[in-house]
């Protein structure tokens, strides 16, 4: 009877163990130790592994939605080419940068390292057309700023100033002569540049306030004075100077060479944001620049107005980087810190953060994708570009408080990225324009009175 009793209960497993789903399975585990280890359970401790299994599976904790800041699937407006630059910029972040941004951003030092790695991108001057550039709509120079400050910001910054402001200058403001030297080897980051406008003295107001002065003597120009907040230039190899010229009173922009006398760079210590940034306090002193490497078409600040019209549409996409990432850093986290015996992200007050985070990065998207269609289609004005800079930045403020929050204590470390990006969302915060400047370039186009000092 016994007998009979174990051949009806082989029958019945035989019909209803899958042995092809088996085989696959014994490929990835060792079947008879688990079996045995199953096997020396006692009766309570098999109930539990049952209720944990049936439990599983039955509420498809397995089948979690994946982790993607894009709600309303943006991406999909992307074409095939320009969808395949962006994941070949996201796998580079994921895979080169984000294992060693919290190392370098502790240390307050740049992977130099990497810069041929981000070179053989090929994304460098994005927008830009002839000069080895890609000749891409501004839609992805924005794409590409939000997937590098994704995962870090310094990086972000780096690759702004070198290939937005100083490419960028060089290609709205510089001589035939001028391009054809540095946009190539900038391109290919054989060249590295920065972007001397900010002083110690003025910041946000200095269109009319700009204290470094140039005059010309003969073939050259005299420059003196200083800039602070420099990104990259403790180490450029050119780094494009704006001056006021003594003689009628409108800014001029040169082209500083890396070693030029009466040149230094003091590297900014003690920074609580963009820390991966070599950011430099730049003294000038009776600096000696030839006529060929002055801009020949900076001629006024509405020339400096230009390019920075252009990369503060990029910035805009940066704030949205960065509050995805803080996002996605926090949801991740949500759903694997336990309290009370189950993941935080059940918890209603988590959710709704999560939510509240997640409607303004949608809004901030749909914001900065109608910015960059403007700038392809020829119609971007200042005011545009000031409007989704000021409305970015502070969303995105908005959105890494509230990852800090929904992470507890946690939030403050360095190992779970969000108070990286709680930091870095300072400095996206003030440069570009503060937020008090570009309103009030917003409201003069919307009421018609400047309501400038």
């Amino acid at each position: 009877m016994e007998l009979f009793k174990k051949i009806k209960q082989i029958t019945h497993l035989m019909k209803n163990i899958d042995f092809a789903e088996l085989g696959k399975i014994s490929e990835k585990i060792d079947l008879p130790k688990i079996m045995k280890s199953v096997g020396e359970l006692d009766d309570a401790q098999l109930k539990d592994l049952m209720k944990m299994l049936t439990e599983k599976a039955k509420k498809g904790q397995h089948k979690l939605p994946p982790i993607d800041g894009d709600f309303y699937d943006y991406d999909l407006k992307l074409t095939q080419e320009q969808r395949e630059i962006q994941l070949k910029v996201r796998s580079f972040m994921e895979t080169e940068i984000e294992p060693i941004a919290n190392y370098y951003w502790n240390k307050a030092e740049f992977p130099m390292e990497i810069i041929p790695k981000l070179a053989a991108l090929n994304i460098c001057g994005v927008a830009f057309e002839g000069y080895g550039c890609p000749n891409l709509p501004f839609m992805m120079e924005g794409i590409i700023a939000e997937e590098l400050a994704r995962v870090d910001v310094s990086i972000s910054t780096f690759f702004g100033v070198h290939s937005g402001l100083a490419m960028g200058s060089i290609y709205l403001c510089g001589s035939e002569e001028q391009k054809e030297e540095w946009l190539p080897k900038m391109q290919k980051m054989e060249a590295i540049g920065a972007f001397g406008l900010t002083e110690p003295n003025v910041g946000s107001g200095v269109a009319g306030g700009m204290e470094t002065t140039c005059q010309k003597v003969g073939d050259e120009w005299i420059l003196n004075g200083q800039k602070k907040w420099i990104g990259n230039a403790t180490f450029a190899d050119v780094i494009i100077i704006w001056a006021r010229d003594i003689d009628d009173n409108q800014a001029k922009g040169f082209l500083m060479r890396k070693g030029n006398p009466g040149y230094t760079a003091e590297k900014i210590e003690n920074k609580m944001a963009l820390r991966t940034v070599q950011n430099a306090l730049i003294t000038i002193t009776d600096c000696k620049i030839p006529e060929t490497d002055r801009l020949q078409k900076a001629n006024s600040f509405r020339d400096t107005a230009k390019v920075l019209r252009m990369t503060r549409a990029g910035v805009a996409w940066q704030a949205l980087g960065c509050a995805r990432g803080a996002y996605e850093s926090a949801l991740k986290y949500t759903k694997k810190r336990e309290q009370f015996g189950k993941p935080i992200a059940k918890f209603q007050l988590i959710q709704n953060h999560l939510v509240e985070m997640l409607a303004n990065l949608t809004a901030m998207k749909a914001m900065v994708f109608r910015l960059s269609e403007l700038q392809d289609q020829g119609l971007l004005t200042d005011e545009h570009a000031s409007l989704a800079k000021v409305f970015c930045s502070m969303r995105t403020r908005d959105v890494v408080s509230r990852a800090r929050e929904v992470m507890g204590g946690n939030g403050i470390l360095l190992e779970y990225d969000v108070a990286r990006f709680v930091a870095d969302a300072e400095a996206i915060y003030s440069y570009e324009g503060t937020k008090e400047i570009n309103s009030l370039i917003v409201g003069r186009a919307i009421t018609g009175y400047s309501a400038f000092v």
